[in-house]
């Protein structure tokens, strides 16, 4: 008799601890409700407007951003691309009379992981036909020492250095096997917004025979090419051996800046 009490008892504990080794039951998720990314949308215009559709390559080829090394500069250096932003402002578009329109609080960021900032809407525009364009890349020196702004401006876009520094004017970052730096890493940040190194440039791509014919009722789109490689070429050829981290202001940045004012070409305009 006290045997099988010994053995039940042994059996109590041994059942005991066989359930205490049995993991948690996991629960259910909790359903998720889809959340709008941007639930106040702005309209899109239906005239009186006009759309440029910035489509970002590599020379001929779409940009692509992954680690993959599909690209090659003028000297010869293979090399992908992860991160490209850069800004647009003070756009201002010149009819066939010779008048000029200025785009008020006129500040865009194209970000080449983000399709919703590929095309920019010009609005409340005069009716016309509008032969020119211009407009600044980067960021002019006023909004650089403004304090603390939003949208495009805002900080937490990732294009501000500090408030003494003040923006960066256009980003490229990717990889290189020919980069001396960790991981072959190339990064390519072009600030500065005044003095000898400011890295604003103009650009002034040309409409050639086209013509934008903005109405009440008609929206044109530009389609406005962006080639990163004019980043290291012409007039400067960037050899990523010697030039694969510029971060600061400097001779460097000055030189990618002059390479990129002509990096924009119009490839076709809609009406």
């Amino acid at each position: 008799m006290k045997l099988n009490f010994r053995l039940f008892a042994l059996f109590l504990i041994v059942s005991g601890l066989l359930a205490s080794c049995k993991p948690d039951p996991i629960p259910e998720p909790e359903p998720v409700t889809p959340v709008n990314p941007n639930p106040n949308p702005t309209p899109v215009p239906t005239g009186n407007a006009i759309c440029i559709s910035f489509e970002n390559f590599v020379g001929n080829d779409p940009l692509i951003l992954d680690q993959q090394l599909r690209y090659m500069n003028l000297n010869g250096d293979s090399f992908s691309v992860e991160i490209y932003k850069y800004y647009i402002s003070n756009i201002a578009f010149t009819d066939n009379l010779g008048n000029t329109w200025y785009e008020p609080e006129s500040y865009h960021l194209i970000n080449a992981a983000d399709t919703n900032s590929f095309k920019v809407y010009v609005d409340s525009m005069p009716a016309g036909n509008y032969t020119g364009v211009s407009f600044m890349i980067g960021v002019d020196s006023t909004r650089n020492v403004s304090g603390t702004q939003s949208g495009a401006l805002d900080p937490a876009n990732g294009m501000f250095w500090t408030w003494s520094s003040g923006y960066i004017m256009a980003k490229m970052e990717g990889r290189s096997p020919s980069s001396t730096t960790s991981f072959d890493l190339v990064v390519v940040h072009i600030g500065g917004f005044a003095g000898q190194y400011a890295g604003q440039r103009w650009a002034i791509p040309s409409f050639g025979a086209s013509t934008a014919v903005v109405t009440a009722n008609t929206v044109p789109k530009i389609h406005m090419k962006s080639d990163l490689n004019e980043w290291f070429q012409t007039p400067y050829a960037i050899d990523f051996s010697s030039s694969s981290n510029i971060s600061t202001p400097g001779n460097m940045s000055v030189g990618i800046a002059d390479n990129y004012m002509d990096m924009f070409t119009i490839t076709g305009i809609e009406n």
